[in-house]
């Protein structure tokens, strides 16, 4: 009977490993993926065995008892027939380890009169060759010098994967049979094995039907993953043998290309590609809301393929090689274009690393939107760019202005302009992302009191690293942006504050200590210098850090508040001339001057993240905008003299309210200036207050980082949604992958100046 003859049935029956295995023959179809389990699994299912044996076992028994021992599940088999031969779709790592288990156990035997022959279930012999049972051709070396004895030394330098796994798990399996095994136990354990362990063995005759089944089934502790399961979907619906080979060949090298740029790489670019080109809707925010495409692509993009067939052009054959052979294949190389972009600076893709930095994770799928198949190499690195480009100053617009760029205040958005970019070519992406640019309500400009505070280190270090490198290229000075962002050099780069942190030499301007942080804090106080000379100069006066700038070579954004800088430094001088860029020395920096720097790096900004970078017929210097000439600092001091009996009195509102509800606040007592908070366990319960909003906040910040993170992660990973549905709503996370601290919170409309939202 031909495979065309076969009914188009499934078959499913329990079978002991006896009847598995005795004289069978199974093989393994080249797409399927290496043997991979690790010590854990080979572990667990031999403690599990031997365990389940133990229970039953006594001394005195004679072996026919045995019969009446207790039965073990190990699980189910799929299999698929064709070409005459048994094909394991599911279970190969099951079996292949419960293999190398019998060939422990003939060795352990030996020449034992008592011993149970399990020969038959390993091999078969024939005209002198032994074939094994589990018969994969690229295992057989290994296999037959386990046989021999000589696993332990077989040379595995050259071999595949699943050979050098093979050895190192028989090399486990020997290591975790126990002591109560050997001796007079040992042939009681092997009839156990064989005739009261057993597996529900399944049995299609099409690949499809096969696939079907095994799809919800996971191997012991070790699971199939998505994109194996996808693959083996795809594979199942292409007839041709020479396909199937060529389909699962190219995919092998994609995956491995991607995870070798990141541990989870294959299925992230998954969730990039479908995303980013074909998922239509995304769930509501409401709580109860159903998934919709957004997130099963996340979750289960393998199931997600087979319900949108029809939108993914798999009607026939024809359909699935052209996934793989042109769309997979095309987006895989873009993606792995984009991942080395975001470590390395690469030429036309700076913008790559730039909001790699910023720990932005959306980009990709952005990027990948406007891209087809059909694409030109250039062409597809041209819109990539462009996109890249507009992210840079999408993200940079938002920071500036005290905007969250978290994954979960983003996402819609991000969501939304991914569908917007979608078949788009070069002209008409550039046009519409600069369209999107221009009617953003971020701007540098608008934003002049942009200040380092808690939570934004990370970013607020990005900032002055661009404004820095910016500043060196334009003056033809070697910088490098790692040098410039990089945690682990001996010596990295620090945020140096120009004030120094002493309050008492500035009581002329401020009335309180907390008005001098504030402007402490602000951007155009703010440089980068390396550690060691930042440190030495700590407390001292902004002559003295002047001077040091200048002579210790710092970079020119640094030196520029020295006269000697302009001295004898064309370069800096025709960029003054040719941009307007207000750069001038100071003797003394005040407030006043401290205000000047702050408008000199709103233009360099302005510079740095310049729209017209997405312009086809060039760059064109920025249109500089008006700078706000009021901040809401300024408003509180102009017009609020009352400011202090203000905040006093919401205070005194907020903690009597919050004392209702817990004792967490209950020693604090109503203060005058912007923020108050209790500490337990080196957590922060905070609040905040300025004139339009309030900030509740739980700073998790106790002195050993590792700790903060785990602590962190367990309330996101575990607990998220448990929170977020007692507090009524979605909280912001910020993990500040770069500080020791982590924070989750939230900002409410209205502030201390308007009393009818204090209730």
């Amino acid at each position: 009977m031909t495979d065309q003859d076969q009914p188009k049935s499934i078959e499913a029956r329990a079978r002991s490993v006896r009847e598995l295995l005795d004289k069978a023959k199974y093989t393994i179809d080249f797409y399927q993926r290496e043997y991979a389990w690790e010590e854990r699994q080979v572990r667990e299912l031999v403690d599990d065995l031997t365990g389940k044996f133990l229970d039953h076992y006594d001394p005195g028994h004679s072996r026919p008892q045995v019969e009446h021992y207790g039965h073990y599940f190990l699980g189910s088999v799929v299999l698929s027939h064709k070409r005459g031969q048994r094909f394991i779709v599911d279970g190969q790592q099951r079996l292949t380890t419960l293999t190398l288990l019998l060939i422990e156990l003939y060795h352990r035997q030996g020449e034992r009169p008592d011993g149970v022959d399990v020969r038959n279930l390993i091999f078969s012999e024939k005209y002198g060759h032994k074939s094994f049972n589990l018969d994969v051709p690229d295992r057989e070396p290994i296999m037959r010098a386990l046989m021999d004895g000589q696993g332990a030394v077989f040379d595995v330098s050259d071999a595949t994967p699943s050979v050098v796994n093979i050895q190192a798990r028989a090399a486990n399996v020997g290591e975790h049979l126990p002591e109560e095994i050997n001796a007079d136990a040992l042939p009681f354990f092997v009839d156990w094995l064989l005739e009261n362990v057993h597996l529900v063995v399944i049995e299609a005759y099409s690949d499809e039907d096969a696939y079907t089944i095994f799809e919800t089934m996971n191997d012991r502790g070790l699971s199939l993953s998505l994109p194996e399961m996808l693959k083996g979907y795809v594979l199942a619906n292409v007839y041709r043998e020479n396909d199937q080979r060529d389909i699962n060949d190219l995919w092998k090298a994609r995956m491995q290309a991607l995870r070798a740029t990141e541990k989870e790489g294959d299925a992230d670019f998954f969730k990039d590609w479908l995303r980013a080109r074909h998922a239509l809707t995304i769930r509501p925010g409401s709580a109860g809301a159903e998934n919709k495409d957004y997130e099963r692509i996340g979750t289960e993009f393998h199931r997600w393929v087979r319900d949108q067939r029809d939108l993914l052009g798999l009607a026939d054959p024809d359909g699935f090689l052209r996934f793989v052979r042109r769309d997979l294949d095309f987006f895989a190389r873009q993606v792995l274009t984009i991942r080395n972009a975001m470590v390395n600076l690469e030429p036309e893709l700076e913008s790559i690393r730039f909001n790699a930095d910023r720990g932005f994770t959306l980009q990709t799928q952005l990027m990948l939107a406007p891209l087809s198949p059909e694409d030109s190499k250039d062409t597809a690195r041209r819109k990539i760019a462009l996109v890249a480009d507009f992210i840079d100053i999408w993200l940079a617009r938002r920071i500036w202005c005290f905007r969250t760029i978290s994954y979960s205040s983003v996402k819609y958005t991000i969501f939304q302009l991914t569908k917007e970019l979608r078949g788009r070519d070069i002209a008409d992406l550039a046009t519409f992302l600069r369209a999107e640019l221009n009617a953003q309500k971020e701007s540098f400009a608008s934003a002049p009191q942009f200040r380092l505070h808690a939570q934004n280190y990370r970013q607020v270090r990005h900032i002055l690293a661009r404004l820095t490198l910016w500043l060196e290229a334009q003056c033809g000075q070697p910088a490098h942006f790692e040098d410039l962002i990089s945690q682990g050099k001996a010596k990295p780069f620090e945020i140096e504050h120009v004030w120094a942190d002493r309050y008492e030499r500035f009581t002329e301007w401020f009335n309180h200590q907390s008005d001098f942080d504030t402007e402490r804090n602000r951007i155009g106080g703010l440089l980068l210098l390396q550690r060691g000379i930042n440190q030495s100069l700590g407390d001292g006066t902004y002559e003295q850090k002047r001077d040091a700038y200048m002579a210790h070579s710092a970079n020119l954004l640094a030196r520029s508040l020295h006269p000697l800088a302009y001295q004898n430094h064309p370069a800096f001088l025709s960029l003054i001339d040719r941009t307007g860029l207000p750069f001038r020395p100071y003797d003394t920096f005040g407030p006043e001057e401290q205000k000047q720097r702050q408008e000199l790096y709103i233009r360099i900004a302005e510079w740095v993240w310049n729209p017209s970078r997405l312009d086809l017929d060039g760059e064109k210097p920025p249109v500089y905008e008006p700078i706000a000439t009021i901040d809401e600092e300024e408003a509180e001091a102009a017009n609020r003299p009352d400011r202090y009996e203000a905040r006093l009195a919401f205070w005194t509102k907020l903690l009597d309210h919050a004392k209702t509800q817990s004792d967490l606040h209950a020693r604090i007592s109503p203060g005058k200036y912007h923020w108050a908070g209790a500490r337990r366990h080196g957590v922060w319960w905070n609040y905040w207050v300025t004139m339009a909003e309030t900030r509740v906040t739980i700073y998790i910040d106790g002195p050993d980082a590792a700790a903060n993170k785990a602590l962190f992660d367990a309330l996101h990973d575990g607990h998220r949604n448990a929170i977020e549905s007692a507090f009524g709503g979605p909280l912001e996370w910020q993990r500040l992958e770069e500080r020791r601290a982590c924070w989750i919170g939230t900002k409410l409309e209205g502030g201390w100046v308007d009393e009818s939202t204090w209730c």
